[in-house]
């Protein structure tokens, strides 16, 4: 497996991590709770070591999934959760951001309880609470390191002045934010320039664009009714016809390559530096395998100028998530 260094002077972890959250939340064919941990036994014994999760996932049994298939083989993973997204428990659609000092201390001890362990390597705020200056809640955030609960602090859709008070108060480890072939704003809006001059990892998550960009998704009808992917608006009407004929054109170039589409996007990712380490999301063996096979592609300059030929930036239609959401990213 190769390896990546999360930030100037983080931890070493696999090049490519696995993200959990599929397992038990949000995508459709939810609940197969042996497969799911046959998944992360399988990607540990081909050297994955960043599993992630979050509270939020499921809620809360991502993480108890997550333990379960840790339990004998805690050291042989680097393991990542997040805090700070709240569900209304009268109407589970509705969310709240969380960032106080108490309840970063009350999030983190839930997490621990969950996934049965005795610290957690790397936690993220899952969302930047605007009514919390970031200085108390990665203050809250570095006293859990101090109490031996939470080794590295991270953040997730955090902008470039967050990202600065932030390092400023206690030294930032990654930045989880979206980023793919179909989710290139962090290219634009100043947050890759500052976490590589501040010298933070940065951790793509949804890397195959939920999917999308393996090709294998070609209606709304492929998702199950209760897959929130049904409302997000990349994936409604003109905008999925119109996204749809740029995963075709990636589909070529990979076919020309030897390839899968998602390894194609996945190698993509990797090649935009060492300092990311992208956390894609499965539920099944074949897939896995798949993904782990995008670290054996090499793209020259020539592929990388192919991609962004047919896959231009600023190319896709519609928002990644409903504009209610949109206010909680890149604060």
């Amino acid at each position: 497996m190769k390896q990546r260094t999360l930030g100037r002077n983080g931890p070493t972890v696999s090049a490519l991590g696995l993200g959990c959250m599929g397992m038990s939340a949000f995508y459709g064919g939810r609940g197969d709770e042996a497969a799911s941990i046959a998944v992360i036994h399988r990607a540990l014994e081909r050297g994955v070591t960043l599993l992630d999760t979050a509270d939020i996932y499921g809620p809360h049994t991502n993480e108890v999934l997550l333990g379960k298939a840790i339990a004998d083989r805690r050291d042989a993973v680097f393991l990542a959760t997040k805090f700070g997204i709240r569900l209304d428990p009268d109407d589970p659609s509705v969310r709240g951001v969380d960032g106080r000092p108490e309840y970063v201390q009350s999030s983190v001890e839930g997490s621990l309880k969950r996934l049965g362990v005795e610290h957690i390597d790397l936690y993220y705020q899952h969302r930047v609470d605007p009514n919390v200056p970031i200085e108390e809640t990665v203050g809250a955030m570095a006293r859990l390191v101090e109490q031996g609960k939470v080794r590295y602090l991270g953040l997730s859709e955090a902008g470039p002045d967050t990202l600065r008070r932030a390092h400023a108060t206690h030294p930032i480890t990654a930045l989880q934010t979206e980023y793919s072939l179909w989710s290139r704003e962090p290219e634009d809006n100043g947050v890759l320039t500052t976490v590589r001059e501040l010298g933070i990892g940065f951790v793509p998550y949804s890397p195959l664009a939920r999917g999308f960009l393996t090709g294998a998704i070609r209606s709304v009808e492929d998702f199950d009714q209760d897959d929130y992917r049904r409302n997000s608006p990349r994936f409604q009407g003109e905008n999925f016809a119109a996204n749809l004929a740029l995963v075709d054109k990636v589909n070529a170039l990979a076919a020309d390559k030897g390839c899968t589409p998602g390894q194609l996007a996945l190698a993509w990712v990797l090649a935009q530096g060492d300092d990311l380490v992208p956390v894609p999301g499965t539920k099944r063996l074949k897939y896995l395998e798949e993904n782990l096979g995008a670290l054996d592609l090499v793209l020259d300059q020539a592929d990388l100028a192919a991609i962004d030929a047919v896959f231009p930036r600023d190319a896709v239609a519609g928002t990644r998530y409903p504009a209610s959401m949109m206010s909680t990213l890149n604060r």
